[in-house]
């Protein structure tokens, strides 16, 4: 399928679905609101997703291009484009018909965003380290601290003055509250992918956003007391109790999860499947959000406290990992949904349009100080400090949920729902582009050796990636025979967090090497469990060689081969390009065979890496030469050098010895390389071209083509 079918694809079946639209009546039945919401929802999430890949391409927060998502197609803008049986839109009608309403969108679509949030905030409560919490725990309460009340006080003061209101004011709290928030998510991303997430800074923004966190989710608990009250009975003294009475509910039932969660874990373990322990646990992490609903807090704290809980047994990543599908399915869905909150006409007015800006303004500088200045008194310098602040800007999701929060008591308005979407949007974006930028630089980020306790790591190298991925392999299965929890942090660079009781380590293999990020006290098991583990499949590899003949094998394959008719399905035009093409190799070695066939690629713009793609290639002839019968040949390798998987062709009618099956020259060659990383029919493709060449015949014909088209037209027609 063509790249552009692809993308017109989801919105032909839109368009296609337009129709069934007219077929509604006044939609006031059950069945109509349901066919209604279903349709919303796979636009959402058409919507979401394609607008969060746009985004990421341009190395900017997905997060933020599903937020746009939900600003377009919500019920400000096109949403409330008339369809057939929809006068008013897709999403426009429930605005339309209850303009009053505190949200603009229906109760069944924010019932959704309603359950997206409990389980995005049970996941960041799972992804909480205690033992990182506790361990730097003083910079961290400071840091994170002092970001929180520089940051509350300008927040609020800004709106304030905005609103021409007091500094107690619910709505000049909220907005205060919200720009107190932290997106651990979107500054870990960066910090990942600059692998600097066990560095002094990483580990000090990740200590100090658990705190931000922390009192965030005890000062959102407060305002919404404060807001439960009637304001013009709002004293000291009931702010005082509602404070109590927040601070009482959260610290009681923290205590309580930490205190009993290995008792949690155990009940947890007897459903046995990962699936089921990962959906009951949910489950505990709704009953725990109805529960502080119903005592007055929000839900998302009820579900952090629980995520929090179970953080620190060894089913934390079991949990994170068989909930993924399902936090990938709700999860964009908070956020798009989100965007439809904001009505961009608000800032028609310029006095709105300034609040947004300076609200925004303020809520970047007053973090960044707040944390950054802090920094400066426990050993970093000047660029460890800026970087702990700039790490600490961009709100995110958290952010969004307490806007949700706001809208939905009713506390918050259109005007300040853009106010805040506005900010949110500015950090999100400015911050992680800075941070990025930051972490290039090589200099160091602390003053004279900050004492932090950083995992050591320990590195094995080995001679190809054939056999790094294979230990891997073995090392994995043996973690699980010990009892460790695995889960796959980044499946593409192969990033993996195992844990049991109170032994935690990360372990990566990348190409050649494994690398193991520990304790210094856990080292002499992972030496440990190496040597098992490489002298388990040195016994296996010698039992192997022992029944397994190549040659033998390679004969076999030579029969199958001969088999096929010489159709093939396969979609060989759309990896061959007659450009890739070469009538006469000149070339008289196996190498030099090679480098033309990888040269010819590189020319087309195939290839990110020659050199690398030839050593690939070089390293699978080296195991055993690609040298088929009846004339042909096919040099092949995997490597993300690669753009997307590819072949070369190359004719020498006089023949090379390329030391094949039959023992007779090889005339045709055929290069064919695909990427590690990403899922693609390697093999299918040397089995499609093994069909087009069964024969000495079809090798005579192929070697009788005149130009490269004709060649292209061998194996595409």
């Amino acid at each position: 399928m063509k790249r552009s079918t692809r993308h017109i694809l989801p919105a032909l079946f839109i368009i296609l679905l337009i129709p069934q639209f007219s077929f509604a009546s006044d939609g006031n039945s059950m069945v109509e609101q349901m066919m209604l919401l279903v349709f919303q929802l796979a636009l959402i999430l058409f919507a979401a997703k394609y607008m969060g890949k746009l985004f990421d391409h341009f190395h900017l927060p997905s997060v933020i291009g599903e937020l746009f998502a939900g600003i377009l197609i919500g019920p400000f803008l096109l949403g409330k484009i008339p369809l057939p049986g929809l006068p008013h839109g897709l999403f426009g009608d429930f605005l339309f018909n209850n303009p009053t309403a505190a949200l603009p969108v229906s109760n069944e679509l924010y019932a959704f965003s309603v359950i997206a949030s409990i389980l995005l905030l049970f996941m960041v409560g799972l992804e909480t380290d205690i033992n990182l919490f506790l361990r730097y725990s003083f910079p961290s309460i400071v840091i994170g601290g002092m970001g929180v009340v520089f940051s509350f006080v300008a927040g609020t003061g800004i709106a304030a003055f905005f609103l021409k209101e007091p500094f107690m004011h619910p709505q000049a709290l909220f907005l205060g509250v919200i720009s107190t928030a932290t997106s651990v998510g979107i500054t870990a991303r960066i910090l990942s992918s600059r692998k600097k997430i066990n560095s002094p800074e990483g580990v000090t923004i990740l200590g100090s956003a658990v705190i931000d966190d922390v009192f965030g989710i005890i000062l959102l608990a407060i305002v919404i007391g404060i807001a439960a009250s009637k304001l013009g009975m709002m004293n000291w003294a009931h702010i005082g109790r509602t404070s109590i009475k927040a601070l009482s509910v959260w610290l009681i039932f923290t205590v309580l999860g930490l205190v009993f969660a290995q008792q949690i874990s155990r009940y947890l373990k007897t459903f046995k499947k990962a699936s089921s322990i990962g959906i009951m646990s949910f489950g505990l992490a709704l009953l725990f959000a109805g529960i502080f609903e119903s005592a007055g807090l929000a839900m998302i704290i009820g579900a952090y406290v629980m995520g929090l809980s179970l953080s620190k047994t060894d089913l934390s990543y079991v949990i994170q990992e068989s909930l993924h599908n399902i936090y990938e399915f709700f999860v964009p869905i908070f956020f798009c949904i989100s965007g439809m909150f904001v009505d961009f006409s608000v800032f028609n007015n310029w006095k709105i349009l300034l609040f947004g800006i300076v609200y925004a303004v303020t809520a970047y500088v007053t973090k960044m100080l707040g944390c950054g200045i802090p920094a400066r008194f426990f050993k970093f310098n000047n660029t460890g400090a800026i970087r702990i602040g700039i790490g600490m800007v961009p709100r995110g999701e958290v952010a969004l949920i307490i806007i949700g929060i706001g809208l939905s008591h009713g506390i918050l308005n259109e005007e300040l729902t853009g106010v805040a979407i506005l900010m949110v949007l500015v950090t999100s974006v400015m911050a992680p582009v800075q941070l990025d930028h930051l972490l290039k630089k090589k200099k160091s980020g602390v003053a004279k050796g900050l004492m932090v306790d950083e995992q050591i790591q320990t590195d094995y190298s080995f001679p190809s990636t054939a056999i790094t991925e294979l230990i891997s392999n073995k090392l994995i299965s043996y973690f699980q025979n010990e009892g460790f929890f695995i889960n796959i942090i980044e499946g593409d660079n192969h990033i993996y967090h195992i844990r049991r009781l109170n032994t935690f380590l990360t372990f990566q293999f990348l190409d050649t090497m494994i690398s193991f990020s520990t304790r210094e006290d856990d080292i002499p098991y992972v030496k440990n469990i190496m040597y098992e583990t490489l002298l388990d499949l040195n016994q296996t590899i010698e039992k192997l060689k022992a029944v397994v003949k190549p040659e033998e094998l390679k004969k076999d394959l030579k029969m199958k081969t001969s088999s096929g008719n010489g159709k093939t399905n396969f979609p060989l035009d759309k990896v061959l390009d007659a450009k890739c093409i070469i009538m006469n190799l000149d070339a008289d070695s196996k190498e030099g065979i090679i480098r033309s066939l990888v040269d010819v690629l590189n020319n087309n713009n195939s290839l990110l890496d020659a050199e690398e793609v030839k050593q690939a290639v070089l390293e699978r002839e080296n195991a055993m030469s690609t040298g088929m019968q009846h004339g042909v040949a096919l040099p092949h390798g995997k490597t993300d050098a690669v753009k997307k998987i590819t072949m070369a062709v190359g004719l020498k009618p006089e023949g090379f010895d390329f030391k094949s099956l039959d023992g007779k020259p090889s005339k045709v060659f055929i290069l064919v390389v695909s990427r590690k990383k990403t899922a693609e029919p390697h093999i299918q493709l040397l089995s499609e071209i093994g069909k087009k060449l069964f024969s000495e015949n079809a090798v005579n014909k192929l070697l009788s083509c005149k130009n490269e088209e004709e060649v292209r037209n061998f194996f595409v027609k």
